[in-house]
């Protein structure tokens, strides 16, 4: 069975046997799905039963800053590159992935342990988007947003900053805000310049699936302080802000070319800010009053 879906006007597909339990897993991607062929899909991920070892190359592995963070192994093979997955730093690999060249075509082999099969669908996806749409004016963003005013507001920060909290005091503190997603939106820059957000089936803990999309208002990044006061960055700092909380193969030329080029069109484009903050909220009031 072969399942169509489209995030932030990218369509990618998914191939699994039909009675795979991990289709009765995937109702955070129900939002997102669309008929096979009703548009050409930039990627797509098969379910294959194993993949064989042979060769390959280490190139980067992602060790997890805090507890209960994934690792993920990246390696260079004869035939593209390879992706092995753990749910923790120390757990036994539990998925492996193997893509071509430009991230087009991937085949994914799962362990036979149904807790583990989700962890690797969603995590092989979002590799997949992050690098295969990283030329195509799109940034998956580590983040979590709002919408409030037909706007939407990203909070950036690193791990147990408090952006889930910020974006928290703003639902119960300033009326008529929404969330749109709490962990892995999406940001796409038009020809015009345009920059909107959108929602994706990645969301962390919360779950806040929603195919919405709204033009950005502002990017603040948090940051813990005893008090509240909201700094709008210049160009360069903005740049390094944003470019610190998106998805990406940095050290892969193609790719790291393809962010910059969408990171300088997001930066001229969308005020950005850094918020010293409590998580209270009169850091919510002092945000407001800064981006609106």
């Amino acid at each position: 069975m072969k399942k169509a879906f489209k995030v932030a006007g990218h369509i990618f597909t998914v191939e699994m046997p039909d009675r795979y339990p991990l289709w009765e897993m995937m109702g955070q991607y129900a939002p997102f799905e669309i008929p096979v062929g009703d548009g050409e899909a930039i990627f797509s991920l098969e379910w294959v039963p194993t993949l064989p070892d042979g060769e390959k190359t280490a190139v980067y592995t992602e060790t997890p800053e805090e507890e209960g963070q994934s690792r993920i192994e990246l390696y260079r093979t004869a035939r593209g590159w390879r992706f092995e997955m753990a749910p923790t730093a120390k757990a036994a690999i539990c998925c492996r992935m193997e893509t071509d060249d430009d991230f087009t075509r991937a085949q994914l082999a799962i362990v036979p342990e149904r807790r583990h099969a989700l962890f690797a669908l969603n995590n092989a996806l979002m590799i997949l988007y992050a690098f295969r749409t990283s030329g195509l004016r799109t940034l998956e963003m580590h983040a979590s947003v709002v919408i409030h005013g037909g706007k939407g507001y990203l909070f950036l920060g690193r791990s147990g900053t408090g952006k889930s909290t910020h974006s928290r005091q703003w639902l119960e503190h300033i009326p008529g805000t929404e969330l749109l997603n709490d962990d892995n939106p999406v940001v796409r820059a038009d020809e015009a310049g345009i920059v909107r957000v959108y929602g994706s089936p990645w969301s962390g803990k919360t779950p806040c699936y929603r195919n919405l999309d709204a033009p950005v208002g502002a990017i603040v990044r948090i940051r813990q302080s005893p008090e509240n006061r909201a700094t709008r960055l210049n160009i360069v700092e903005a740049y390094a802000s944003v470019y610190s909380s998106c998805s990406g193969l940095k050290s892969e030329r193609k790719i790291a070319d393809g962010l910059h080029e969408t990171l300088e069109k997001v930066v001229t484009a969308v005020p950005c800010f850094v918020l010293d903050c409590r998580p209270d909220h009169e850091a919510a009031d002092v945000c407001y009053e800064a981006v609106k």
